[in-house]
């Protein structure tokens, strides 16, 4: 199996040994159905060069570096979410073989890592969770904030909520049995953001200052918030000319919005400040991805490039008012933006590089301005002042695009931007009651979703129950299905024989073999079969 890669994929494999093969990047051509290397490519072999024209990618790739394990994990979490569950449940039965157990494979850009499974139970299981949220739920309420809750942040990788607000403390719960974990001390100020990873925690503050902390090694929970300040572990950065509203983090930098109308980018180990991006309004929200970050101000949506920090595009007048709310796809593709009109929009960012931008769908399930999204697949969550939560299920919707020939060849305008297929949107296939309040925030991971408001209480909608019950319901039907196979294999065997089945037979053998779902047992059936 080939993967397409893009253009500025590095593919480097050494070894330390006389078999070794070196590939330039540069010479990597790709097509639709295989990736090749160039010839000029130097590919040796026990002292022996291989001299050809093309030379297949598998042909340069050591016997011990040829799984799935051994892409980078942003291509795997892009070849997946690039499937749909049932095409992904056909490819890994095809290539179990071939690329082994998944062990340490993550599933989403956002996992370190995961259990010892079988692709067909790693499927199985996202197949299941994408149902979750249909499914009945039980609604935790956990109490600690003293004043509203102003942001959230979910490290499922770690089963931690980190929350803050008006307080300006920060918590910790467990994602799983909603205790308190740690409270750090009061910052001083209203934290309007938080973001962390497994090796880094910030907050950002209404005075514009950025409050972090490193992770701990050893520390059960990774950081150390509510002990005593410390130097090494502990910093704050002062650049920001007004109240930060946003953060953001990837790799190998730190991205800070706030209300003086920019965005400053900082590098994670030396803390300074990179470059300053500018904006024409207030920041509300940015998500960086891979080589591009995406931020609102006012009511637009800048596109940057974050390795020469240029605009690629803006999206003029997305929301009428504030465009509040930002959420991306894990292939960073798709945008999602909530606004003060209580609309939700979705745009989509063209693969090939040119800042191509197109509006896909629009949402309008609130009555109040959208503060908060989040995004995993297939699900989007919104968060409003109207005290609501609305899921939406983008699945259909992603089918029928990318069954669409329709492709994108120029820029979106005000124009195209209203010509929208209005039988590819899908109202909102739930709505969930999260309070008399406002609400600011929202976070969804596994089977939970997570928002907090001006109530000042952190809210966790359970949704492991319907899991649970979608495995039941699941492993029923396969007995069911595995018992009409035995029932058609016997009756094959009779008919091949020239004889004919008697139901009673069939149900008898079946109530032998400890099946009570037969004729026997079936009230219908013993009425209109059995009876006279």
């Amino acid at each position: 199996m080939a993967f397409e890669c893009k253009v500025n994929t590095d593919i480097v494999v050494t070894k330390d040994s006389e078999d070794t093969a070196e590939v330039d990047s540069n010479r990597i051509v790709s097509s639709g159905k295989s990736l090749v290397i160039d010839s000029e490519t130097v590919v040796t072999n026990s002292g022996k060069s291989i001299h050809s024209a093309k030379l297949p990618i598998d042909a340069c790739l050591l016997s011990d570096h040829r799984t799935i394990a051994d892409l980078p994990p942003a291509l795997i979490s892009e070849i997946f979410n690039c499937l749909d569950p049932k095409e992904l449940g056909v490819v890994s039965c095809f290539y179990c073989e071939r690329w082994g157990l998944p062990t340490g494979v993550p599933v989403s850009l956002n996992a370190e890592c995961s259990d010892e499974r079988s692709w067909k139970a790693l499927f199985v299981e996202r197949e299941f969770r994408s149902k979750t949220f249909l499914g009945r739920y039980t609604i935790d309420t956990l109490y600690g904030h003293t004043e509203p809750v102003r942001t959230l942040f979910v490290l499922l990788s770690k089963k931690l909520i980190i929350t803050s607000g008006y307080d300006s403390i920060i918590r910790m719960w467990d994602v799983e049995d909603g205790y308190s974990i740690a409270s750090s001390r009061p910052l001083g100020c209203t934290i309007r953001a938080v973001a962390a990873d497994s090796k880094l925690l910030i907050a950002g503050g209404s005075d514009g200052f950025i409050h972090g902390w490193r992770a701990e090694e050893g520390h059960p929970h990774l950081f150390d918030i509510k002990g005593p300040q410390n130097q090494n572990t502990e910093f704050r950065l002062w650049e920001h000319q007004g109240p930060i509203t946003c953060i953001g983090l990837d790799s190998s930098r730190i991205y800070s919005g706030s209300w003086d109308m920019t965005i400053r980018v900082w590098d994670r180990v030396s803390l300074k400040c990179l470059t300053v991006l500018m904006h024409n309004d207030w920041v509300w929200s940015l998500v960086p991805h891979d080589a591009t970050v995406v931020s609102t101000s006012g009511s637009d949506v800048y596109i940057w490039e974050t390795n020469t920090f240029s605009l690629i595009d803006i999206i003029k007048d997305a929301h009428v008012g504030n465009a509040y709310s930002l959420a991306r796809s894990h292939t960073g593709n798709f945008i999602f933006t909530g606004g003060e009109d209580g609309a939700i929009h979705m745009f989509e960012i063209a693969s090939n590089g040119c800042g191509s931008v197109r509006q896909l769908a629009t949402w309008g399930p609130h009555t109040g301005p959208v503060y908060s999204l989040s995004f995993e697949f297939p699900w989007l969550v919104s968060a409003s002042s109207d005290g609501k939560l609305s899921l939406i299920d983008v699945r259909k919707l992603l089918k029928n695009i990318r069954h669409s020939s329709t492709k994108l060849t120029k820029k979106r305008d005000s124009s195209s931007g209203n010509n929208l297929d209005q039988k590819n949107m899908e109202p909102p296939q739930r709505m969930l009651h999260g309070s008399g309040g406002s609400l600011f925030c929202v976070g969804i991971g596994a089977d939970r979703i997570i928002c907090g408001g001006e109530e000042g209480t952190v809210k966790i909608w359970n949704f492991s129950q319907a899991f649970e019950m979608a495995k039941r319901v699941s492993a029923l039907k396969a007995l069911r299905f595995e018992n009409r196979m035995r029932r058609r294999k016997l009756q094959n065997e009779m008919d091949s024989k020239g004889q004919r089945v008697d139901p009673c037979v069939i149900a008898a053998k079946s109530q032998m073999s400890g099946e009570r779902n037969g004729v026997w047992y079936n009230k219908r059936g013993l009425t209109r079969k059995v009876k006279g």
